[in-house]
C-alpha cells in the first residue's frame, strides 16, 4: 500500500498546532476577565464591540491612532446575514469608530457620519440627501499636529478612487471628504498606512490597481504641502501575478524605510511579503517573506516599531479548520523573523475573521484589533464582532 507521506506530515503539522492552541488558550483564559489587574504574563483577550444580529469587521480599512491611553480604531457595521464568505447586508453597511481611554480595557463606539465622515463608499452605504462628494484640500495639513489622525478610504475595492479625511482632536470631529488624486493610474483603491516625515511633508503607500484594473499593487507617495498636493515616488515591487495591496510601514531611520505588504501568488498561496528601501522611498529591495503562509485568503499585516528597537507584527491565519491571532518580532529591521508566536485559537473562529490594527501603549504592552467569530462552536452565535487582544511583548524577548 502507498503511503502519502505529505497528508501525513500535514495531519501531524495540524494536530500539534491544535494541542499548542488548547494549552495556550488554556493558559491565558484565567485573566480574560480580571482586565483590572491582569497578570503581566497573560494574554488579555476582549470585546470590544459586540451586537447579536449584527456584522462587525475589517479594522485594517480603517485606522489606529493612540495617544497616551486613548485609542482609536475604525470599523464597519451592518445587519447580519447568513451567507457563505462574509455574513452581511452590503445595503446597511456604515463606517463606526470605537474608542478606549484606559489604553484598550473598556470601548464606547462612534458613528462615523456624525463626527463628519459624510463621503459614501461601498461599505458607508449613506443615502444621496446625506453623502457628500470629496473636494479639494486647500488649507495644508499639519501632520505634527499632536492630536492629528488621518484616514484615507476607498469608495470600490479595486480602483476606487479614494478619499481622506483629518481631526486636529483624536477623530472628535473630522474634516472632509477631500479627494486623492489618482497620480497617473489605474486607480487608488486605498487603506490607511503613512509616516508623517514634517508639519506639512508625509509618505504614503497606496492601494492601487494593476494594468489590467484589479487589485493591487503598492505605490509609494508624498506630499510636501500639507496634502494639498502629492506626487509619485516609487512603486513598491514589479507589478505582482497575483496581488500586493494593504500595507503596514515604518520609517527605520532618516533614510531607511520598511514596508510589509498582504500578497497573494498567482498560484493563490497567500503570504506577508517585505520591502526595504535605504534611499527614503526611492527604490526597493525584497526582503525575507515575514509570513509565508497566511492561510485561506491572507491577511493584512500589523507593523509596530517597538520602544526598544524591535519590529513586531501582528496578522491572522485564516483556517477552515480554525483561525487564529499571530505576532512575529524582528531583532533586526526585518532581515530575519522570529518564528510564529499563537496569541489566540481554537475558539471556533472561521476563515471571515481578521484585518488587525496594532499599537503599543506607554506602558509597552502591544493591543490589536480584529474581528472574530465563534461560529464553529457548537451553539455558538454566527455573528462577527471586534476584538482586541493585549499582551506584553517583552515575554519574548
Amino acid at each position: 500500500m502507498k503511503i502519502d507521506h505529505s497528508k501525513r506530515n500535514y495531519t501531524m503539522i495540524t494536530f500539534l498546532m491544535m494541542v499548542s492552541c488548547v494549552v495556550l488558550f488554556s493558559s491565558s483564559n484565567s485573566n480574560i476577565e480580571n482586565n483590572d489587574n491582569p497578570d503581566k504574563n497573560s494574554i488579555q483577550h476582549g470585546i470590544v464591540f459586540y451586537k447579536d444580529g449584527r456584522f462587525a469587521a475589517w479594522p485594517a480599512n480603517h485606522g489606529i491612532w493612540i495617544w497616551d491611553n486613548e485609542i482609536l480604531v475604525g470599523f464597519v457595521e451592518a445587519e447580519h446575514q447568513d451567507k457563505t464568505g462574509h455574513t452581511y447586508n452590503q445595503s446597511t453597511a456604515y463606517d463606526h469608530y470605537a474608542r478606549s481611554k484606559d489604553g484598550g480595557l473598556t470601548w464606547t463606539i462612534e458613528n462615523a457620519y456624525e463626527k463628519g465622515q459624510t463621503g459614501w463608499r461601498y461599505n458607508n452605504q449613506l443615502p444621496d440627501d446625506k453623502a457628500r462628494a470629496p473636494i479639494d484640500l486647500t488649507q495644508s495639513i499639519d501632520f505634527k499636529h499632536p492630536d492629528l489622525a488621518l484616514t484615507f478610504l476607498r469608495t470600490t475595492n479595486n480602483i476606487g478612487p479614494s478619499h481622506f479625511y483629518y481631526s486636529y482632536n483624536r477623530g472628535n470631529i473630522w474634516m472632509g471628504p477631500f479627494k486623492l488624486p489618482n497620480l497617473d493610474t489605474p486607480g487608488i483603491a486605498t487603506r490607511t498606512d503613512y509616516i508623517a516625515d514634517g508639519k506639512n511633508e508625509l509618505m504614503a503607500f497606496f492601494t492601487v490597481g494593476k494594468s489590467n484594473k484589479r487589485e493591487g499593487r503598492i505605490l509609494c507617495a508624498r506630499t510636501t504641502d500639507g496634502g494639498k498636493t502629492w506626487e509619485k515616488v516609487s512603486w513598491v515591487g514589479p507589478e505582482p501575478e497575483g496581488f500586493d495591496i494593504m500595507s503596514s510601514s515604518v520609517r527605520l531611520s532618516s533614510s531607511k524605510i520598511l514596508t510589509v505588504i498582504r500578497s497573494r501568488k498567482g498560484n493563490g498561496q497567500d503570504l506577508l511579503t517585505s520591502y526595504v528601501s535605504e534611499d527614503n522611498g526611492k527604490t526597493w529591495e525584497q526582503v525575507k517573506d515575514p509570513a509565508p503562509d497566511t492561510g485561506r485568503g491572507g491577511s493584512p499585516p500589523a507593523l509596530v516599531k517597538l520602544k526598544d528597537g524591535r519590529l513586531a507584527l501582528g496578522y491572522i491565519h485564516r483556517s477552515a479548520y480554525g483561525s487564529r491571532v499571530n505576532v512575529r518580532f524582528s531583532s533586526n529591521e526585518g532581515r530575519n523573523w522570529s518564528d510564529e508566536i499563537i496569541l489566540r485559537c481554537e475558539d471556533g473562529a472561521t476563515t471571515d475573521v481578521g484585518y488587525p490594527r496594532m499599537i503599543q501603549r506607554p506602558d509597552g504592552k502591544l493591543v490589536i484589533i480584529y474581528y472574530w467569530n465563534n461560529a464553529r462552536q457548537e451553539g455558538a452565535k454566527p455573528y462577527r464582532y471586534i476584538a482586541s487582544t493585549i499582551f506584553d511583548p517583552d515575554n519574548w524577548k
